[in-house]
């Protein structure tokens, strides 16, 4: 309405005028629709600090500036815009870097797993769960489907046990005996005559003798004193069987009785304390006849029956 009562014809050629809230602002753009450039982070978080803060101001400051209560309102708004932009803010940051982060967290867990596979010089054999050993099937077990190995007898033992009442030592000396006559081929009969005969002779010991000291220098189980007498047979070196360290060796001594005994014309045939007499010339012929089924026992021992 003008000052003289009339009214504006807001439809006529001439328009309004006179009003200035209809004057086009030369600031205003040209087209409202032209595409925005796209927002920053920065700039949300001013336009929010903004708005927050001026709805604050006119919410905590309706009296009169530069009263009591205004300046404690102006103190709590400046405190919670301070909290409203720190939260903007940090909100702001974090969409910004968390791509960033994520992307570096990526790369870190695939450089760390690098790192290990190039460390490790074997591959690692993976543990199989309690469940899944428990339920396998038996006949995928390698230990179940081995071929068990063939039960062996007992090996028959190298020496047999000791008979006829005889030590382990003496055993050994019979077994000298009777391996030596073997070897020469001598019957089974020729070897029971001599080891009834070094029964008799020696109780199956090895003899040093106390009058020859040189004889002890060798190994022996007993001393005796029946002159220069040593070894398994009781032979003396002053009487021409050997020397005192080869009568010391069973072996030896074995031979030397054996030797004898074969070239005694009909020995085969004779009693066993005549074929043993034959050779010993001892002064007690028919002691030899006692141990005779003793040496049969033992001479079965080592060749069977």
């Amino acid at each position: 309405m003008r000052d003289d009562g009339t009214l504006d014809d807001q439809h006529g050629p001439g328009g309004t005028t006179g009003r200035s809230d209809v004057t086009p602002s030369p600031e205003r753009p040209a087209s409202t629709t032209a595409s925005a450039p796209p927002r920053r982070p920065w700039s949300s978080l001013a336009g929010l600090s903004r708005t927050r803060f001026g709805s604050l101001r006119n919410l905590l400051l309706p009296g009169r500036p530069g009263s009591g209560p205004a300046r404690a309102r102006v103190a709590l708004a400046t405190g919670v815009v301070c909290c409203l932009g720190l939260a903007a803010f940090a909100q702001a940051r974090g969409e910004a870097v968390q791509p960033a982060t994520r992307a570096g967290s990526t790369a870190d867990a695939a450089e760390r797993a690098g790192g290990d596979a190039a460390s490790r010089s074997l591959p690692r054999t993976p543990v199989a769960s309690p469940s899944a050993t428990s339920s396998a099937s038996p006949s995928t077990d390698p230990d179940t489907t081995r071929t068990p190995a063939p039960r062996r007898s007992p090996a028959r033992p190298a020496d047999p046990a000791p008979v006829a009442g005889l030590t382990r030592v003496q055993m050994t000396n019979a077994k000298t005996i009777v391996t030596t006559g073997r070897k020469m081929g001598v019957p089974r009969r020729g070897l029971v005559i001599a080891v009834a005969t070094a029964m008799q002779e020696s109780n199956l010991y090895n003899y040093a003798s106390g009058v020859l000291p040189e004889s002890q220098n060798y190994p022996h189980q007993a001393i005796g004193w029946d002159h220069d007498s040593v070894g398994l047979f009781q032979q003396r070196p002053s009487s021409g069987w050997g020397e005192v360290g080869q009568l010391m060796n069973p072996a030896f001594a074995t031979r030397q009785f054996l030797t004898a005994l074969r070239e005694i014309p009909g020995w085969e045939d004779m009693a066993l304390t005549d074929a043993a007499q034959a050779v010993q010339v001892s002064a007690y012929p028919w002691a030899y006849a006692q141990h005779e089924w003793r040496a049969t026992e033992v001479v079965d021992a080592f060749l069977g029956r």
